[in-house]
């Protein structure tokens, strides 16, 4: 996807961004959260994702959305990763 139709959609659906983010080789996040949606689109090199035990690679032109509170890690592949993120706040759900 290019980034002018994926900051589009970002400002469409509420997200707050860009911002630029860079990993460098070899640099990990241990598991964790956090309190917000995001939504990435890789510039270069490759995120790896890992949720619930199952890892998914992302490359170059590759986007993704990861809901509030879902715990994840990340790492990168030889060559770092360098990309963009939105934040949208969590959306309350109705009352039941």
């Amino acid at each position: 996807m290019d980034r002018a139709t994926w900051e589009a959609g970002l400002r469409a659906d509420g997200y707050a961004g860009p911002l630029d983010r860079r990993m460098e080789p070899g640099q990990t996040a241990p598991e964790h959260t956090h309190p917000f949606d995001a939504r990435l689109l890789i510039l270069d090199g490759e995120l790896i994702l890992t949720c619930e035990g199952e890892s998914r690679r992302y490359g170059v032109g590759d986007c993704f959305e990861l809901a509030a509170n879902i715990p994840h890690a990340e790492a990168v592949g030889p060559q770092g990763a360098t990309y963009l993120v939105g934040r949208r706040p969590r959306q309350a759900t109705a009352a039941a």
